[in-house]
C-alpha cells in the first residue's frame, strides 16, 4: 500500500509540509512524478476539465507543460481540517508565441488515511502580463527557500 507521508489529520506545520511537497513535484514539470501523489482513482477538476485516475492525471500534465512553458508555481496555504487542505496558488508560463501569464487559483483537496490525494478540485483565471511584470524569476525547478511567497509578492 502506496503511503505518501504527512498524513492526515493534518496540523498547520503538516499541512503546510503538503503543500510545499506539491508546489516541489509540480515544478519539477515531471508528470510521471507528480501524478504519483494521488490515488489511482482520483478525481479531479482543473477548469472545466474533468479529469479521473492517475493514468488520465499523467496525460493532462504532460499536455499541460507542453503548452504552458517556462512554468513556475507558488502555492500556499489557505486553510485546513482534518483531511482536508484548501491552497491559493499563482503560476506564471509563457505559450509557443512568447505571451506570458500569470495563473491564479484556488484548489481544495481531500486524503486518503494513506496521505494519497483522492479529489482537487481547481478553479484558475488567467491574467496576461508583460515579460518584465513576471514575479517568479528564480531558475528552473524547484523554488527557493528564501524566495518569497504570495502573500510576500502581494499576490
Amino acid at each position: 500500500m502506496e503511503i505518501k507521508a504527512p498524513l492526515p489529520p493534518f496540523n498547520e506545520e503538516s499541512a503546510i509540509q503538503k503543500i510545499r511537497m506539491a508546489e516541489d513535484a509540480w515544478n519539477s514539470r515531471e508528470p510521471e512524478r507528480v501524478s504519483l501523489v494521488y490515488t489511482e482513482d482520483t478525481i479531479w477538476r482543473n477548469r472545466s476539465a474533468f479529469i479521473f485516475g492517475r493514468l488520465q492525471v499523467k496525460n493532462f500534465l504532460t499536455q499541460k507543460w507542453e503548452n504552458e512553458l517556462d512554468y513556475r508555481l507558488i502555492k500556499e496555504l489557505w486553510a485546513y481540517s482534518n483531511n482536508r487542505i484548501a491552497v491559493r496558488f499563482a503560476y506564471e508560463w509563457h505559450n509557443h508565441s512568447g505571451e506570458w501569464f500569470r495563473s491564479y487559483g484556488n484548489e481544495n483537496w481531500e486524503f486518503t488515511e494513506q496521505g494519497l490525494m483522492h479529489r482537487r478540485f481547481a478553479s484558475i483565471n488567467d491574467l496576461a502580463i508583460k515579460e518584465n511584470e513576471r514575479k517568479f524569476t528564480w531558475d528552473l525547478g524547484t523554488r527557493p527557500d528564501d524566495y518569497l511567497g504570495l502573500s510576500n509578492l502581494d499576490l
